[in-house]
C-alpha cells in the first residue's frame, strides 16, 4: 500500500545522499515494472478511449492533488502533440491547484458531481479518473457521475481493491507498493501513473490518426524549431526534398498530413484534404487510395 512505511527505509534522514537518491532511483524502475504489468488492463481502457473519441466524443482526466497535476499535463499535450482538441482535465480546487497544492479540495464530492454536470459528460465520452490511494473522494465521486451519465470511465489506482477500480469500467491497477518516503505519492505512484498516462494517451492517438509510422503526423508547428520538425517530417514520410517539403507545408497552411499526401501523390490541398477525411484523417489509408486510382 502506498501509504505503508517501508522497512527498508527506515532512518532515510541520516543516509548519505547519494543512498537516498539511489534508493528513489530503484524504486522509479520498480513504478516502471507496475505499468508493464497492468498493460492487459491499459490495452483495454485505449480501446475503449479510441472508440469513443472515434465516434465525436472527447477525453476526460480527473484527479487532485499529484494525480490531477499529472492528468493536466497529459492533457494539455494532447493538442500541440497531436492536434486533438477534445481533452479536458478536471482537477479538484479548480485551476489554480494546477500550479499550487489545495489539499482540501479532494475531500469535495459535490464539486466533482458538479464538474462532471457542467461539463455536460455523456455517453459519447470517456473518462479516466486518477488516485494514487484509489479512495480520493473527489474523483472517485467523479468517476460514479460520470458512468451514471453513460460515460467509458477508467480508474487508475496504486493501491488494489479500492473503489476507484471498482467503480469505474476499467481498473488499471499500478501496484508500485510503499514509497521510500511513506505516503509521498509524488515519487514512486507518480512515475507510474505518468508513464501510464503517457502510454495511453499516445496509443489512442497514434491509433486516430496522429502519427504516420513514429512520426507526429498531428503536431502543430507553432515555433521556429516546430516548423523545422514539421518539414522533416514531412521529407520523412514522402522522401522529398527540403525545399520540396517546405513548399508543400506552405501550400498546406503548415498542416503535415496534407503536405505529405501531396507531396507524395502529387495531389492539391483540397484534393488532400478530403482523401484525408474520408479516413478520418490517417495518412496511411489516404496514401493507399491514392494510389490505387490510375
Amino acid at each position: 500500500m502506498t501509504e505503508a512505511q517501508s522497512d527498508n527505509y527506515r532512518g532515510l534522514d541520516t543516509w548519505p545522499s547519494a543512498d537516498i537518491l539511489k534508493a528513489i532511483v530503484v524504486r522509479n524502475q520498480c513504478a516502471l515494472n507496475a505499468v508493464e504489468q497492468a498493460l492487459p488492463t491499459l490495452t483495454t481502457a485505449a480501446l475503449g478511449i479510441e472508440r469513443a473519441i472515434a465516434a465525436g466524443g472527447r477525453l476526460i482526466y480527473l484527479g487532485a492533488g499529484t494525480s490531477g497535476r499529472l492528468a493536466l499535463q497529459d492533457a494539455a499535450e494532447l493538442p500541440p502533440t497531436f492536434g486533438f482538441d477534445g481533452a479536458l482535465a478536471l482537477i479538484a480546487g479548480g485551476e489554480q491547484a494546477g500550479g499550487s497544492a489545495q489539499e482540501g479540495a479532494e475531500d469535495d464530492e459535490l464539486a466533482a458531481t458538479q464538474a462532471i454536470d457542467m461539463a455536460g459528460v455523456s455517453s459519447r465520452d470517456a473518462v479516466i479518473g486518477i488516485a494514487a490511494s484509489g479512495t480520493t473522494p473527489y474523483t472517485v465521486a467523479g468517476i460514479r457521475r460520470a458512468r451514471a451519465r453513460g460515460a467509458f470511465t477508467v480508474g487508475i489506482a496504486n493501491n488494489p481493491g479500492t473503489p476507484l477500480l471498482d467503480d469505474a469500467e476499467v481498473g488499471v491497477l499500478l501496484d508500485t507498493g510503499p514509497e521510500v518516503l511513506a505516503g509521498s505519492t509524488r515519487l514512486a505512484a507518480g512515475t507510474a501513473q505518468k508513464v501510464a498516462l503517457n502510454a495511453l494517451s499516445t496509443a489512442v492517438m497514434v491509433h486516430l490518426g496522429g502519427a504516420y509510422d513514429n512520426l507526429m503526423v498531428g503536431m502543430r508547428p507553432s515555433n521556429a524549431k516546430l516548423r523545422r520538425r514539421a518539414a522533416e517530417i514531412v521529407q520523412a514520410a514522402s522522401g522529398s526534398a527540403p525545399a520540396q517539403a517546405q513548399q508543400a507545408l506552405m501550400e498546406a497552411g503548415g498542416k503535415i498530413r496534407e503536405a505529405i499526401v501531396m507531396v507524395a501523390t502529387g495531389a492539391s490541398f483540397a484534393e488532400a484534404q478530403a482523401v484525408l477525411a474520408r479516413h478520418h484523417r490517417r495518412v496511411r489509408e489516404a496514401l493507399a487510395e491514392l494510389s490505387r486510382q490510375p
